[in-house]
């Protein structure tokens, strides 16, 4: 299987260097799971898309400082990719900012949280819908880092995973999308630095909580094989 990456961040972070871009992150998590996995990357917040969408099986979209609301061109254009995916039914996941744009761009809406920041390793909840996934009621715990949220799902999306600080967490598409607003590829060592960067904005008490949740056990290897399983469909 190939996935693209379609890479919409750099990493501006000291000292973050040593665990790579968006990309490589997916990839080890992935390989982690799969070693035979293969990826190529395009970068999409520089105008970088493939000439051709079987050139991969299917595409993962990263996480973003940016806001799938922005108004700039190369957010426009990620839609109109993104909506050419869907009507081909080419199999596609969203992370965080990808989780947002995937919803806003197929009907949707996405805002700022009202209640702010959500920071830190948090425990979202299967539903019923999610009994391919896990059972219901099964919980999976993951690294969150962000602001925005989806607030309204496209029509013919379904609901799979909530929990109380992010109502929509997982949700799927027909069979061709899935979207987790949870990260799966983020190092602990990596998202205490981003807390960090960040502890102006997210607050002095959120920040605290996020770092000492960090010491939780996290689940992003069985997501990760869940998502593989669903792109193998």
């Amino acid at each position: 299987m190939k996935i693209g990456i379609l890479n919409s961040d750099t990493v501006q972070i000291d000292g973050a260097e040593k665990f790579g871009q968006y990309p490589e992150m997916f990839s080890k998590v992935f390989w982690a799971v799969d070693p035979k996995i293969q990826f190529k990357t395009y970068e999409v917040q520089f105008g970088e898309y493939p000439p051709n969408i079987n050139e991969c099986d299917a595409y993962l979209i990263t996480g973003s400082k940016a806001s799938s609301y922005d108004d700039v061109p190369w957010i426009y254009t990620l839609k109109e990719f993104i909506k050419e995916l869907d009507q081909n039914k080419k199999k596609l996941i969203g992370v965080c900012f990808g989780h947002q744009i995937i919803a806003e761009a197929l009907g949707g809406s996405v805002r700022k949280s009202p209640m702010g920041w959500h920071a830190g390793v948090d425990s979202i909840l299967l539903n019923n819908h999610a009994i391919e996934y896990g059972d219901k009621d099964k919980k999976y715990n993951l690294v969150f880092s962000h602001q925005d949220e989806v607030d309204k799902l496209p029509r013919n999306a379904t609901l799979i995973a909530e929990s109380a600080s992010c109502p929509i967490g997982m949700f799927l598409i027909e069979n061709h999308i899935f979207c987790t607003q949870g990260h799966i590829e983020l190092d602990r060592k990596f998202a205490r630095m981003i807390y960090d960067f960040r502890k102006d904005q997210i607050g002095n008490t959120k920040h605290k909580y996020a770092c000492e949740t960090l010491d939780m056990k996290t689940d992003e290897l069985e997501v990760a094989n869940t998502l593989l399983n669903f792109l193998r469909k």
